[in-house]
């Protein structure tokens, strides 16, 4: 994807040599490539406003995990350079940081070295929460999640413990690189293994991966395979397919493990059926569920606590919106609106510096969509022999990840969105 900016504006600042500026955009590009799995699109229009705002100009060549940032000082000399960054969603206390940085750069508040200086606290900061509240927060979006799958006690039970176990590995991998290169399928393993063992013994609880999957909900790639298809909505063909490709690849991966876990246990894959429990939450639980999925959202994906509340509020606003039109219009509908009204209400929230970035507002209310058990589901029930009903669910996922796709992007335009940046 190239990007190119309109001619800057006169600098409130004094001019940039083309070296200064050069390594300072490679490092916010750097940083914003790996806070970028919910999309890339924005990248390039915040690095080029970063340039105008020190009377220089900005072209991005852009792929999901690299950049190629060209900048043309006032002077005339023009750098070049290449950075990459892993797409991830996992550290989003430094969007949150970065968003009055770079609001403060483009009013003209921040020369270079202040702005460098800056950027490198927030590339170096330490993460917000200590290890054993980030496994508490795992536990809880599993615990959240629990009722989109199967609205039964005893699902609930189930989450509390695989997701602990699902927790836990995650943790293990900040400090042990080495797990982290093959954490999902290591996960998906093991949440199959002591599912198959442990809580599979009765078609009456439900379909063993309808167990599995709230446990294995923080790595199933909904939120790639939504960024994907929206990047693919707004043109963005490299980014989309590439990003189409990996969450292929993580889906695909969490798939194996799984029947790996079935493999392990001696089971047959006959018993991946899917099958859904009957109801016995009542509805206060339901309802509190999404406190509880909230939380653990903030907590998992380091946001900074503050945002608690919008964030719960965009969650509701997103649950109402999909079960009203639900009701009138059926499911792919319900989707699409309510993937426009949270993509609306995130944006225009999302415009004033004061207020959290529009990505982190997105997030758990995009979640609630849950897009990526689809995948998961019909994959496994494929391969458990049950044709049908696994093609029907990844047709649905195709249906449904196009909806949640093209509804952020409608909503992001009527909510008023800048294509420069955040």
């Amino acid at each position: 994807m190239l990007v190119q900016p309109p001619a800057p504006p006169a600098s409130p600042v004094p001019p940039a040599s083309a070296d200064d500026l050069a390594a300072l955009l490679a490092r916010l590009t750097a940083l914003l490539l790996k806070s970028s799995g919910e999309g890339a699109h924005l990248i390039g229009g915040t690095v080029a406003r970063t340039a105008r705002a020190y009377g220089a100009e900005a072209t991005v060549l852009l792929v999901p995990e690299a950049a190629v940032v060209t900048v043309t000082a006032a002077d005339g000399t023009s750098r070049t350079v290449t950075v990459r960054g892993f797409p991830e969603v996992f550290r989003l206390d430094r969007d949150a940081a970065l968003k009055p940085l770079l609001t403060a750069v483009g009013r003209g508040e921040v020369d270079l070295p202040e702005a460098d200086r800056r950027l490198r606290a927030v590339e170096n900061a330490p993460p917000p929460y200590p290890w054993w509240l980030k496994l508490i927060g795992i536990v809880l979006f599993a615990l959240g999640f629990a009722p989109l799958m199967q609205a039964t006690w005893y699902e609930v039970g189930t989450t509390a413990v695989l997701g602990t176990l699902t927790a836990a590995l995650a943790v293990a991998a900040d400090r042990f690189k080495g797990l982290a290169l093959v954490l999902p399928l290591t996960v998906s393993v093991a949440v199959s293994v002591v599912t198959i063992e442990l809580f599979a013994g009765t078609p009456a609880h439900g379909g063993p991966v309808l167990l599995m999957l709230p446990a294995l909900f923080y790595f199933v790639p909904g939120d790639y395979l939504s960024a994907a298809s929206a990047e693919l909505a707004a043109g963005l063909i490299t980014t989309g397919a590439i990003r189409l490709v990996y969450a292929a690849f993580l889906l695909i991966q969490l798939y194996v493990g799984v029947l790996l876990g079935v493999l392990i246990t001696g089971t047959s894959t006959r018993t991946l059926f899917d099958v859904t429990a009957e109801s016995d939450l009542p509805r206060w639980a339901l309802f509190l569920g999404w406190i509880v999925f909230t939380l653990g959202t903030v907590l998992a994906f380091a946001i900074p606590l503050r945002m608690f509340w919008p964030l719960l509020l965009l969650v509701y606003l997103t649950v109402a919106v999909q079960s009203l039109v639900t009701k009138a219009i059926g499911e792919t509908g319900g989707t699409f609106f309510a993937a426009v009204a949270l993509g609306a209400a995130a944006t225009a929230i999302g415009r004033r510096p004061d207020r959290p970035p529009a990505l982190i507002l997105m997030l758990p209310g995009f979640f609630t969509l849950t897009v990526g058990s689809l995948g998961m589901r019909g994959l496994t029930t494929l391969a458990g022999g049950h044709v049908v009903a696994g093609f029907t669910d990844l047709l649905k996922l195709v249906t449904i990840v196009t909806a949640i796709a093209v509804g952020l992007v409608t909503g992001a335009a009527l909510g008023g969105r800048r294509d420069e940046g955040v």
